[in-house]
């Protein structure tokens, strides 16, 4: 009987693992049950209490082991503080807010909707707010485009061509980082006016009639049209792009060329076959950190945009904001989320790249 029970007895080292994962999972599950409001009053002292024991009891049984114990438990205790503040600042709003996107408001007045799985409001997502979607994303993917084609050759100066001025681009870059996202588009309203310099600019050179036929300009203006837009969220944007890329195109030796044109490779081929696919981590970076807050930007077409440039996150804005329809606006906010995680899952899976999985 004794031993059997010593085979059967977990080994100390799993033991340990089986108290840090244990521990883990119930203070995040305790934090982010208080969060999402699942227990409130008494229960929820009860699960603070019980979470600071927990907490508690991790550092008694590191403290109380060896040194071996105290190995096993220390990722856990550093996994701790981060999982906590994702339970309580991420899954509890992530489930408030699905919570709310299948409730029913009982009027335009009401304070508080009522749970009822209510999933017409998806439906509702969908078919008011279809031409919204379809603007945000192709807005936010015409603004990835033109940062990856400014913003590529950018990075590739101050990588290959920089040399002792390297650090000073590189600070050019995020000199706009200093100001503030509402400010800098704000300036881009005032560049873009009517009277403003830009389009003073082209009146001069004569060539609104070709910025007309490219759609680029509206009876003269570009204030409050769809590549104001664009642009503004391709300018906001941009540092996105650039900083992953270079950090890319950093890492490649150039000696990589030059072998390549010691065996009479053009520079052309070179670039294709050595620069191009050792940079595309970066690149799948930059376009995710570029497209995914452009989709849901909404500041862009509040100050450069018209009622009919209106995206997908002005329309959350309104619905949150202005006409208190919470349960419509989370469904919205769902669907774009969905729709999001999808794209850049069906994206890693064409592009990803094992250095960045």
């Amino acid at each position: 009987m004794g031993a059997t029970d010593v085979e059967t007895r977990p080994p100390p080292a799993r033991r340990t693992d089986l108290i840090g994962l244990g521990a883990l999972l119930v203070a995040g599950a305790l934090i982010a049950a208080i969060g999402m409001r699942l227990i409130t009053g008494s229960l929820a002292v009860l699960a603070t209490v019980l979470l600071l024991a927990v907490v508690l009891g991790l550092v008694f049984a590191a403290a109380a082991g060896g040194p071996e114990t105290r190995r096993r438990l220390a990722p856990y205790g550093l996994l701790k503080p981060g999982m906590l503040w994702l339970a309580l600042f991420y899954l509890a709003p992530l489930f408030t807010l699905l919570r709310a996107s299948l409730s029913t408001l009982p009027s335009r007045f009401a304070v508080e909707a009522e749970f009822d799985w209510n999933f017409g409001n998806y439906a509702d997502a969908f078919s008011d707010f279809g031409a919204q979607f379809g603007r945000g994303f192709a807005y936010a993917g015409i603004a990835t485009l033109l940062c990856v084609v400014i913003g590529y050759p950018l990075a590739y100066v101050i990588a290959f061509r920089g040399g002792r001025w390297r650090n000073v681009l590189l600070g050019l870059v995020v000199v706009p980082f200093f100001t503030s996202y509402l400010i800098r588009t704000i300036a881009w309203s005032s560049l873009l006016s009517d009277s403003g310099p830009i389009v003073g600019t082209i009146d001069v050179l004569h060539l609104t009639g070709l910025f007309e036929a490219a759609g680029i300009m509206d009876n003269g203006r570009l204030i409050n049209t769809a590549a104001a837009v664009i642009g503004g969220l391709t300018y906001n944007f941009l540092p996105f792009m650039i900083l992953p890329i270079y950090v890319s195109l950093e890492k490649i030796d150039p000696a990589l060329v030059d072998a390549a044109k010691d065996l009479y490779s053009t520079a052309g081929a070179a670039f294709r076959k050595i620069v191009l696919p050792l940079s595309v981590p970066g690149l799948f970076a930059g376009t995710l950190l570029t497209f995914i807050p452009a989709a849901g930007d909404f500041i862009n077409a509040e100050y450069l945009g018209n009622p009919n440039t209106t995206m997908i996150g002005n329309s959350i804005q309104d619905q949150f904001l202005v006409q208190n329809n919470t349960p419509l606006a989370s469904a919205m906010s769902f669907v774009l989320m969905i729709i999001i995680v999808v794209a850049v899952l069906s994206y890693t899976k064409l592009l990803g790249t094992e250095e960045l999985s």
